[in-house]
């Protein structure tokens, strides 16, 4: 799941050496913590927060064929 993310984000920045990703592991649910450059966070985001919906809407959808919840917030 990891690379998952890994990829999409890297593909969309400009300055893909800059993110960090970590990852929590709770009872039934994973959470992923994106850090990025703060130049980039509006790549990510997006209008009204589209392109961040579609990356969680993705992960969340490959997650769920191992039965797991996962989230995904981004931090400059």
């Amino acid at each position: 799941m990891k690379e998952l993310i890994e990829f999409i984000i890297k593909n969309l920045v400009s300055n893909p050496e800059v993110v960090e990703i970590k990852e929590e592991d709770k009872e039934r649910e994973t959470v992923y913590t994106v850090k990025i450059a703060e130049e980039d966070f509006g790549k990510i985001i997006g209008r009204s927060g589209k392109v961040a919906t579609a990356i969680r809407t993705v992960v969340k959808t490959s997650a769920k064929k191992n039965n797991k919840r996962v989230y995904v917030k981004f931090e400059k």
